[in-house]
């Protein structure tokens, strides 16, 4: 590959600190989370992920759960949905970068499907973002889909309309194509250990019902929480209408089964979105 304009890269800004800073710390560390996971026998056909976005220490290997599931996929295109945690820049913001950078190497953002979800939906470009939601699911990718171009989708409206809204404009664009759909969540803030779980839960049970509006109304009562549900909701829309028809929930975890500290902890899960070929 050509070597790209430094002004025109989305550089890292969690590297040395989320994760690895550095090539090979980095690829060994993605790929022992990923070695110790088993890929499952879906029945059916991969359509989207839900992993988490902390720090790799706390839920990279939860994450790998979810990402194990796409090994010796071929999809070349891949749709990543994250919520905005620093700065409001909007209903939904973008990169206008062309690509996104880890140590690993370099992320073509797909420009024709920017355009084109563009003339979906109102969408501010930015110049500049620290969002980590986002990043941080990159190495996994790249490990496992090296040749991959990305949609890369923050959400600062998370409500059903706005989820609604990107769901469609998603479908509109990804069209036949065969793309991954990912959505950026961590679960529960901040609450002891046993409470975390409860809340945690009816997060759980409403992914694996495959009731997005469900969890809509579970998140805006305050029965559960999720930093990034709205990215959730989206895409288990958008892989609804293109053929998903069952979720399973593949691990969950909070920062206190690693920490040992169950005072105040942060859930994670990782699921996948699937169709589903038995009729049972």
């Amino acid at each position: 590959m050509a070597k790209v304009a430094s002004d025109n890269v989305r550089h890292s800004v969690i590297a040395g600190s989320w994760y690895p800073g550095t090539a090979a710390p980095l690829k060994a560390t993605v790929d022992s989370y990923l070695d110790h996971v088993e890929q499952m026998d879906l029945g059916g056909d991969l359509i989207g992920l839900i992993a988490p976005h902390a720090g790799y220490m706390y839920s990279g290997q939860v994450a790998a759960y979810a990402y194990k599931q796409a090994y010796g996929q071929d999809f070349q295109r891949v749709v990543v949905v994250s919520p905005m945690h620093r700065v409001y820049m909007g209903r939904f913001a973008i990169t206008e970068k062309a690509y996104y950078e880890t140590p690993l190497g370099q992320v073509e953002v797909d420009s024709e499907w920017v355009k084109a979800l563009r003339l979906q939906l109102e969408i501010t470009m930015m110049d500049y973002d620290d969002e980590h939601s986002l990043e941080i699911q990159l190495p996994f990718l790249q490990r496992l889909l090296p040749r991959m171009k990305l949609l890369p989708v923050m959400m600062g409206v998370q409500d059903l309309d706005a989820c609604q809204a990107l769901a469609k404009g998603l479908v509109q664009v990804i069209g036949t194509s065969k793309a991954l759909l990912v959505a950026s969540t961590d679960l529960s803030h901040f609450h002891p250990h046993r409470r975390a779980k409860i809340l945690d839960q009816v997060f759980l049970n409403d992914v694996e019902a495959y009731d997005p509006e469900g969890l809509v109304r579970d998140l805006a009562s305050g029965n559960t929480e999720a930093c990034g549900g709205g990215p959730v909701v989206a895409i288990m829309l958008a892989a609804q209408r293109l053929g998903a028809n069952r979720a399973r929930i593949l691990k969950y975890a909070t920062s206190g089964d690693i920490t040992g500290d169950h005072s105040s902890v942060v859930g994670y899960a990782a699921g996948v979105l699937f169709k589903s070929l038995s009729r049972v």
